[in-house]
């Protein structure tokens, strides 16, 4: 069976398809197999990022590696099996038509609550939950005091993975692997910062998820979106010498690929 991997948080502008699309073709240039799904049905930022790839390689007459993109399929309510939600089966669906063919699967959630994420997080071998380095973000995680000391308790978005993980245990189902990163950090220690860093680890604790270095802050992830191109492909359009910039967020990517433990991969990039 593939190895499923969920991008899902509850919040908007948390790099979730940034990190899909790093994450997916990342390990498709490392020569494993893998499907996509964006879940997203308004804004789908990875479909459009997959939609511009093959547009630029086309254009371009370059063959670079490529996640399979499959849509939900279109499905009736009273299509779906007794009990089952009609976007239960859409996805299903779509997962059983990229499990043949995939090794991994990546699935980038929307910034909000809704029940095909719900679905989702259930199916996730490995959870990968990008929070940008602000007290707004983790407030989805933990409730947490006024001084930023003290948490409170679990807030939304923890529930919702722990109802997931209750549900893969009852199917007998291997534990979620949930990772949470530090993204789109900046470049100054602030006090913000560690006070988030000191919260960020007394929670995977507390709740039971690791945590991982994401990306930071860089313009570079905001032009490459339009020709769908990754870090990785950079040389192959010709950039030969990349700078100091490029070269950490390489280094940034390469570290997140180590740090999610993936069966079977071994970075070679």
């Amino acid at each position: 069976m593939a190895h499923t991997i969920v991008v899902g948080n509850e919040k908007g502008g948390a790099g979730k398809s940034t990190v899909s699309m790093h994450v997916a073709t990342a390990l498709s240039r490392m020569g494993h197999r893998v499907g996509a799904l964006d879940l997203d049905l308004r804004q789908k930022t990875m479909a459009r990022y997959l939609e511009n790839r093959r547009k630029y390689l086309d254009a371009q007459g370059l063959d670079l590696p490529t996640p399979i993109y499959v849509d939900l399929p279109a499905t009736e309510a009273q299509n779906a099996a007794d009990g089952e939600k009609a976007y239960d089966t859409r996805l299903s669906q779509a997962v059983a038509e990229l499990e043949s063919q995939s090794d991994f699967i990546v699935i980038d959630c929307p910034g909000s609550h809704t029940r095909l994420a719900q679905v989702a997080h259930s199916l996730a071998d490995t959870l990968i939950t990008p929070l940008n380095d602000s007290f707004v973000d983790f407030d989805l995680l933990a409730k947490i005091d006024s001084d930023g000391e003290k948490i409170l308790g679990p807030s939304v978005y923890s529930e919702m993975v722990w109802s997931a993980r209750q549900l893969r245990a009852q199917a007998g189902l291997q534990p979620i692997d949930w990772i949470v990163l530090r993204n789109r950090l900046g470049a100054q220690q602030m006090v913000n910062k560690k006070k988030m860093e000191s919260a960020v680890t007394r929670l995977a604790k507390r709740i039971g998820f690791r945590v991982a270095p994401g990306f930071n802050e860089r313009v570079i992830f905001r032009e490459l979106f339009p020709r769908g191109l990754t870090l990785l492909d950079l040389r192959d359009i010709g950039v030969k010498q990349l700078n100091i910039s490029n070269i950490a967020a390489r280094q940034e990517l390469r570290d997140l690929i180590k740090a999610l433990n993936l069966p079977g991969v071994t970075v070679d990039f």
